[in-house]
């Protein structure tokens, strides 16, 4: 380790997206940081080796500035954060693409394996460079291939720390990683990546010198009892960095907050679909689905779960035990909606009143389902909306094999992505991208304030000729009345 005392640091904290130019690869920019946390047993030095699990093959080098909290620090301010920083050295936030899929966010697996985080392999003092005059390169087989300075961060350092000490005390020895800039990549066994962090306008141009990681070939399988790689092409077009992909869980671009809640409490399915269909989006409607009880509604980031047709073999080593419908079931979280790829096939029950139950109790928000629904009345009883094809008794093993979880599944003719935001009413459920969540809700309020005004001028004895919709002639009162921007 390259702190002072050569203790291993409390904390390794890591930041998303902070430089400008990494910001613009990705297609988004944050408006505050967001974190993820990394086991100290992560930690490497310099002429060690990282190994690329057996397996797997979207291994990515991301070459940073790392912080090394020299006083602890609470509550700080942003312009008194630096002065808690003993030293910066370089660092290689190493990171698995090939398993974000198993972390949903926490990048344990993803970014936490065993010499995943080398630092060093000198401390430059802080009180020798200007924090915003560091520069950061990194070199893959001699190629330059990464190159920027912190003036260019979106976040600078007294900030983060600031930031942090709101929600934890730092502790002489904490590492801070503060993002990568733009070139981050994927690499080979065999491959030598270098990552320097100086300061070629300080005096003395002091520098960490070259961090060296060599690349090695894993040889040891994953289990079967635990999460296993899987990789599409979004997460190669980020590993490689020749894309703009949608926003990832383990860069949150969305948060689906009370706020928004409560405003989709007060629009209708129907008038969101509306706006969907104005944005080229004419199949997110989940079809042929019903809530089990009338007047429920819901709103909530979609969770997702796949059954595939069933077959004695497949079912006998897949539809046993922890299967991924009791993983679902067990992992839905708080104000999460289950969705269920049952294919249409409502011959046979994929959700009944023990696992409804346990959704519950876990805080969904709702269970959607094309399939069947055992223990239809029971079900009906709980709390949590349940939306599907309708009642069957049969139990899973009929017509489906519990396949896998939190992979983008077709429930009712509907694509859906894990994170989607899901709507349900009375008219149905329908599916809404993150990206699309801002701009869909506010035309579908508009809306709802319009069909409100019309509604009473209806109510008040006016004819619905030329009213509804709206002529110019009304279109000019309703926005003289009310403001409207129509």
């Amino acid at each position: 380790m390259v702190t002072d005392d050569r203790r291993r640091p409390g904390k390794i904290i890591a930041v998303h997206l902070n430089y400008a130019s990494r910001a613009a690869q990705r297609g988004r920019t944050p408006a505050q940081p967001s974190y993820f946390l990394k086991p100290a047993s992560s930690l490497g030095v310099t002429g060690g080796t990282v190994e690329r699990p057996l397996g797997t093959e979207l291994l990515a080098f991301e070459g940073e500035v790392a912080l090394v909290i020299g006083t602890a620090a609470r509550w700080v301010s942003p312009e008194d954060g630096w002065s808690h920083v003993a030293a910066v050295t370089a660092a290689n936030d190493f990171g698995l693409y090939d398993l974000r899929t198993a972390d949903k966010g926490s990048n344990l697996r993803s970014k936490g394996g065993d010499g995943f985080t080398p630092l060093g392999p000198e401390l430059v003092p802080a009180s020798a460079v200007d924090p915003a005059g560091l520069r950061v390169r990194t070199w893959v087989n001699g190629d330059l291939v990464q190159e920027d300075t912190t003036d260019t961060l979106l976040f600078d350092f007294g900030r983060l720390v600031a930031d942090l000490s709101q929600h934890l005390t730092l502790e002489p020895g904490d590492v801070i990683l503060t993002g990568t800039p733009a070139g981050s990549s994927v690499v080979e066994p065999g491959d030598v990546v270098e990552v320097e962090v100086d300061a070629p306008t300080a005096p003395g141009a002091p520098s960490s010198g070259r961090l060296v990681t060599t690349v090695t070939a894993g040889t040891t399988p994953f289990g079967d009892f635990g999460a296993q790689p899987a990789v599409d092409d979004v997460q190669r077009a980020e590993a490689y960095g020749t894309a703009t992909p949608p926003a990832t869980a383990d860069e949150p671009a969305f948060e689906l907050t009370d706020a928004h809640r409560a405003r989709f409490a007060k629009v209708a399915v129907a008038t969101l679909s509306v706006a969907l269909r104005r944005r080229g989006y004419h199949d997110v409607f989940v079809e042929g689905v019903r809530s089990n009880r009338p007047g429920a509604r819901f709103v909530g980031r979609a969770r997702t779960l796949r059954f595939v047709p069933h077959r004695p073999d497949l079912f006998a080593r897949r539809g046993g035990g922890f299967n991924a419908q009791k993983r679902a079931f067990d992992t839905v979280g708080e104000g999460e909606v289950l969705v269920i790829e049952a294919r249409g096939e409502r011959g046979t029950g994929t959700v009944g009143d023990v696992l409804a139950l346990r959704a519950q109790v876990r805080g969904a928000a709702a269970i959607v389902t094309d399939g069947g629904v055992r223990d239809f009345d029971a079900v009906a009883r709980i709390d949590v909306p349940v939306f599907s094809a309708g009642p069957h008794p049969s139990v899973l093993g009929r017509r489906h094999v519990p396949w896998e979880t939190d992979v983008t599944i077709a429930c009712g003719g509907a694509a859906v992505e894990p994170g989607d935001v899901v709507v349900g009413d009375g008219d149905g459920v329908i599916v809404i991208p993150p990206a699309l969540v801002e701009e869909v809700l506010a035309e579908a309020e508009e809306t709802e304030a319009q069909d409100a005004w019309v509604a009473a001028r209806v109510a008040e004895g006016e004819s619905v000729d030329g009213l509804f919709p709206m002529d110019a002639a009304w279109r000019a009162r309703y926005e003289r009345e009310t403001g409207g921007a129509g």
